[in-house]
């Protein structure tokens, strides 16, 4: 995270005192840890998978999406520390501990979300999974059809593109989403560690004609909190969607008024262009300094 930050200038941000205060960021996953970087930031926790009411992570791909969100990185002194440390996670656990779900799980986490918003202050909500599940066209489409139902409600709904590129076509659902804001990989070129995989993030366009994704950023190599209060190193459009949800955050504590549709449509003028094809980058790598200064 310390590379993330640097890359988007996100120290000079806080410097001036804009770190995502009391921003609610709903976060469906795997679960949330009990990790010194994040326990000041979780504000709720709903379990759809083994219905346990303490907050737990029996895989890690929630607890490294938190941590690149809000991690205060408090173990790693401040060198892992995610990108809006003082907003809220609302962790609403839809995958079990291989990372499947069921669809009928993520409706409930879209229900709570709808039904608590003032409560938490919920103005984002970060969807970093592809399709739950081996999904039919029917279930597929439910999903596509929940987030919809969010943005139209107003939520900043940031959904990964998933990691079946680089073909065409290839954005996964609920990714396919077209209101939604759908993220994927600038440097998925790369390889880090053990993961060999390259060339992973989804491609548009939609079967709609749709461009996607709207926008890219850095998702290789990223460090960030694992569900054994330490840390560890994950790729893929997962960990990218969870970097524009805390810009987000950033942004809406500098600008509180800003609607979804503002919000896309700043991403938009101010995305920068680095020179991938347009159903790989979309409109350009999101430009944090000009969305939130």
């Amino acid at each position: 995270m310390d590379r993330i930050r640097k890359h988007f200038n996100i120290d000079y941000i806080h410097n001036m005192g804009i770190t995502g205060k009391n921003i609610g960021i709903a976060v469906l996953d795997t679960g949330i840890s009990n990790h010194i970087d994040l326990n000041d930031n979780l504000v709720c926790f709903k379990d759809y998978i083994n219905i346990r009411k303490t907050a737990y992570d029996d895989n890690g791909h929630g607890s490294h999406v938190s941590g690149i969100i809000a991690g205060n990185g408090y173990k790693s002194k401040g060198r892992f520390k995610g990108i809006a440390p003082a907003s809220k996670i609302i962790m609403l656990k839809c995958l079990d501990k291989n990372g499947n779900g069921k669809i009928d799980n993520a409706e409930k986490g879209l229900n709570f979300i709808i039904d608590n918003r003032d409560r938490f202050n919920i103005r984002i909500v970060n969807i970093s999974v592809g399709s739950i599940k081996k999904t039919d066209d029917n279930e597929s489409e439910r999903l596509v059809s929940a987030v919809e139902e969010l943005w139209k409600l107003g939520f900043v709904v940031i959904v990964a593109a998933g990691n079946n590129g680089p073909d065409k076509g290839s954005v996964t659902a609920p990714g396919n989403a077209k209101s939604v804001i759908t993220v994927g990989a600038s440097d998925d070129n790369m390889v880090s560690g053990n993961d060999r995989r390259k060339n992973y993030s989804g491609r548009g366009p939609t079967k709609i004609c749709v461009v996607k994704p709207e926008i890219v950023c850095p998702g290789t190599g990223i460090i960030s909190c694992n569900n054994k209060n330490g840390y560890s190193t994950k790729s893929g459009t997962s960990m990218a969607v969870p970097i524009v949800s805390g810009i987000v955050a950033l942004m809406l504590e500098s600008k509180p008024d800003l609607t979804n549709k503002e919000i896309k449509k700043k991403m938009y003028e101010t995305a920068i262009d680095v020179g991938l094809p347009k159903n790989h980058q979309g409109w350009g790598e999101i430009n944090a300094r000009r969305l939130i200064l």
